[in-house]
């Protein structure tokens, strides 16, 4: 039987990954609208994967998914240990 992993997928800008790489930053936040109800709304995930930009060379990171919760009127995705990183 494979293992599969729920994984979600977000693109972010360079600021913001880089706070991510550097320890800074352990929750990344997402407006609780539609659009993003739908997909975190009462879901789990093992990994988030960012990608910073869209050309196919851009960094990427995964990064171990703790929990989803709401705070601040948003939605808090709480990181863990970074798994991968490449430039």
């Amino acid at each position: 039987m494979k293992n599969s992993k729920r994984i979600l997928h977000l693109t972010l800008k360079q600021p913001w990954f880089d706070m991510i790489t550097e320890g800074m930053k352990s929750c990344e936040y997402r407006d609780i609208k539609p659009y993003w109800t739908k997909r975190l709304e009462g879901k789990t995930f093992d990994e988030v994967h960012f990608r910073n930009g869209y050309t196919p060379d851009r960094p990427f990171m995964r990064v171990q998914c703790l929990n989803i919760f709401k705070a601040s009127g948003k939605y808090c995705i709480a990181l863990g240990k970074i798994l991968e990183i490449r430039r």
